[in-house]
Formats: structure tokens, C-alpha cells, sequence
């Protein structure tokens, strides 16, 4: 069982332990009955996914986590470009391109991937022709990697995604620009990224923001 103590935040690597009764109760008393049946929902995948392959992790996450809404940050938050937390994700069940990604790193971070295997990456999603997030996954460090997307909901090759164009990718440790689907150019370290140091503050349950708009049930 993925229980014990809670840490203040979700941001760490190896797996932390978290008090599941806790996160709950926080979600619940902060979103509704139905965010703090979310939760359950979450911890049951960590649980069930917790032996299985990288592979298996990562189809378990990705699905999870495409159930949830897209929705506006503007509409949802009242802020124009906010990274939710993975918490804040659950528990509002929803949000944009950057809170499908973060949730699924954050997720498979605790289910023992390694970080290095792992990528929150800006593209241009040229069949949108805007900005987009999406998660990637490298086997190894000159893999072509795994694409988690809430566009294209099935998990691919980037080189069968020939819809995104990588700009820039990072991890808990590092920034790299990219300029092909590949591992892209070292940057320096991801703490160059202003919302990601933010976000990084906000991953426990002690600062759960509300939403803007009324939760749907």
C-alpha cells in the first residue's frame, strides 16, 4: 500500500511515501466528495502499477489520466497560464496541456521511473497550430522516445507525431532545447523555468487553489 508519512511535496526522486488518508481528506474537503474519490482512484493505480513494467506504468498513467477535462486555464483558474499541481489536477478533475503532462511525470515518478527516463516537452502542435504540451518517455538516453499526449490519446513514437515540433524540454534537473525529435540541446538546469520553480513550491496538499469556476460533479 502506497501509504505512511505525507511529505510536503510530490517533487522528489526515488518514490516517496504518502498518507493517503491525508490527500484524501485535503481533496475532499477542498473540491467535493467526487475529488476525494479521484484520489482513491489515483492511489489505486499507484497500487496496482506499482510491479508492473515501465511500459505498463506508463499505458495505466496515461489512461488515468486522459479521462480528465480539458479546460481553460483562464476559465478554469482565472489566470491565463497556471501549472496546476498534480493535486490541484485531481482534485478540480481537469485543466490544459501543462497539467495532463505534469501529473503523468509526477505519477510515474512515484511509481520508481527514473527521472532521467522522463520529459515534460513544449512542441508546436502544428494540427492546432499553437503550443502544446506533452510527456515523453525514453527507454534509454538515445531512444527515440514514447509520446503521453491528451491530443492523441494512444501512446506513440515521436517519429509517428509528425503533428508536434519540440521546442524545449525539462525534468526535475534539466532544461534542453530541442531542435529534432531527439534528446535535444543541454540548456542548464530546469530551474531556469519560472513556473516550474513555482509549481515545484505548490505539490503537497498544504496550498491547493481554488477554482475559478464552479466544479462539475
Amino acid at each position: 500500500m502506497v501509504t505512511a508519512l505525507l511529505v510536503s511535496s510530490l517533487y522528489a526522486s526515488p518514490t516517496q511515501n504518502l498518507d493517503s488518508t491525508k490527500i484524501i481528506n485535503a481533496l475532499k474537503a477542498s473540491y467535493g466528495e467526487r475529488a476525494g474519490l479521484r484520489a482513491k482512484a489515483w492511489f489505486k493505480i499507484l497500487d496496482e502499477s506499482a510491479s508492473l513494467s515501465d511500459k505498463q506504468k506508463l499505458e495505466n498513467v496515461n489512461n488515468f489520466f486522459n479521462m480528465f477535462r480539458f479546460i481553460d486555464d483562464a476559465k478554469l483558474w482565472g489566470d491565463s497560464n497556471y501549472w496546476a499541481s498534480p493535486m490541484e489536477f485531481i482534485g478540480v478533475s481537469g485543466g490544459d496541456c501543462e497539467d495532463f503532462s505534469i501529473a503523468k511525470y509526477f505519477t510515474l515518478l512515484q511509481l520508481g521511473i527514473p527521472e532521467e527516463k522522463l520529459r515534460i516537452t513544449m512542441v508546436k502542435a502544428t494540427s492546432l497550430n499553437q503550443y502544446h504540451m506533452v510527456l515523453a518517455y525514453y527507454e534509454k538516453p538515445s531512444a527515440i522516445p514514447l509520446v503521453l499526449d491528451n491530443l492523441d490519446k494512444q501512446i506513440k513514437p515521436a517519429t509517428q507525431r509528425n503533428d508536434l515540433l519540440p521546442v524545449y524540454s525539462f525534468n526535475g534537473k534539466q532544461l534542453w532545447l530541442n531542435k529534432e525529435k531527439g534528446r535535444g540541446q543541454l540548456a542548464g538546469s530546469s530551474s531556469r523555468l519560472e513556473k516550474w520553480t513555482d509549481l515545484k513550491h505548490r505539490l503537497g496538499v498544504e496550498r491547493l487553489r481554488q477554482p475559478k469556476m464552479k466544479i462539475m460533479e
